[in-house]
């Protein structure tokens, strides 16, 4: 019914190191090629753990956009916006919390995560508690087809789907919907008509999710249809309600293999990250001084790769000769530590060479960064003022 989607978001909290581009936005830009994409910054979810020194926000978020686009982000593909810029975001918001119940939001995993971990912040605010709820409206305000996400993340997209359920269900009636919907179906010819009610009737009675999915591409080829006629129909197959709100579907990404430079995972928090538009200078520094497998005191101590950091970055950057050359040369003392880090601190400095040169044209002229991210608002912003259109009407509060 509604054309594939991909929505996703960051907060702006700093400058970005090589485990997030390692861990989403190299997932971002591949996505960026298959389906239309957007790219927001979260600036108001940045809120919810730093109200009380909202300084850092907007630097972050130049910042941050600049090393989307270093990394390869292309808005000619991808829309890029910032979320407060777009308040339509937080209108949806408001409405979704007038029949959220509070226990949905009590029982997110990472509420209580979070809670636990950040415990030196006062985060007993509506603000955090409603947080995944603000999450839901940013996926669902666009209708969204897929949201990349980690493991982690499952349970937040789960509870926008039930979210958009809920919606669809409360509010998602129209005066006299089946007898139009019925109206509609006589318009898929006699053939048609009939299959869809029999994948209708699979489904409804049977709960054959096949049956559900011929029934939709089936509406999809439909040329007779009128958008509004295949919204009927899509939701006649569902049940008796018209789809406001669609149920996003988690597009799980890989996790990432990046550790930082002490082998935990890598947090500009920790003081163990990459910065992923660090200076030459600096990176050869960090990777240089990393800790290596305590056993190695001495260039003729033997070592063991598996308990050395540095050798948790050859697996993500060095090809199998490489790695097996470090294992040799480890494990008999025919390497020393310094040997085995420079074809990592070869591979990061290539990595990093042509985001440095993409990032370099935004840097000498930020009007240009400006210019992307304003025509990328506007594009959002259209975009989610047809959902809310749609939203105020089945609420009761289009006053036409």
């Amino acid at each position: 019914m509604y054309p594939e989607r991909v929505v996703s978001g960051m907060r702006p909290t700093g400058t970005m190191h090589l485990g997030h581009y390692h861990g989403a936005l190299k997932n971002w830009i591949k996505m960026q090629s298959e389906l239309p994409c957007l790219f927001f910054v979260a600036d108001w979810h940045a809120l919810t753990t730093h109200y009380d020194d909202p300084s850092i926000i907007e630097k972050s978020t130049w910042d941050m956009v600049i090393d989307w686009l270093a990394a390869g982000i292309d808005p000619s593909q991808a829309t890029i916006f910032i979320q407060s810029k777009v308040p339509e975001h937080a209108e949806l918001h408001l409405l979704l919390s007038m029949a959220t119940p509070l226990g949905w939001l009590e029982r997110v995993p990472t509420y209580k995560d979070q809670i636990e971990n950040l415990s030196n912040r006062d985060l007993a605010t509506y603000g955090f508690l409603g947080y995944p709820l603000l999450q839901a409206a940013d996926v669902l305000i666009y209708r969204a087809s897929q949201v990349p996400v980690g493991e982690d993340q499952i349970p937040h997209i789960e509870m926008m789907r039930e979210i958009a359920r809920r919606f669809n269900h409360l509010y998602g009636k129209e005066p006299g919907f089946e007898e139009k919907a019925l109206e509609a179906v006589k318009k898929l010819g006699g053939k048609r008509a009939k299959l869809y009610q029999e994948l209708r009737t699979a489904y409804q009675q049977d709960g054959k999710e096949e049956a559900l999915e011929q029934a939709r591409a089936m509406l999809d080829d439909a040329q007779s249809l009128s958008m509004i006629d295949r919204e009927r129909l899509f939701g006649y197959l569902e049940g008796s309600r018209k789809l406001i709100l669609v149920e996003p579907q988690v597009r799980l990404t890989e996790a990432s293999r990046l550790p930082g430079l002490d082998g935990r995972k890598m947090s500009k928090s920790y003081g163990n990250a990459i910065g992923l538009r660090e200076d030459k200078d600096t990176v050869t520094k960090k990777i240089r001084t990393m800790p290596t497998d305590p056993s190695r005191v001495r260039r003729t101590d033997v070592g063991d790769p598996n308990k050395c950091p540095v050798f948790q970055l050859h697996q993500v950057y060095s090809d199998q000769a490489c790695k097996d050359w470090v294992v040799k040369g480890c494990t008999t003392a025919g390497i020393g530590c310094l040997e085995c880090k420079q074809p990592v601190i070869d591979a990061v400095l290539k990595e990093q060479e042509p985001m440095h040169e993409r990032a370099q044209r935004y840097l000498d002229d930020p009007s240009l960064v400006r210019a992307i991210v304003a025509d990328g608002c506007d594009t959002a912003r259209k975009l989610a003022q047809e959902t809310m259109r749609d939203v105020r009407e089945a609420m009761g509060l289009s006053y036409s």
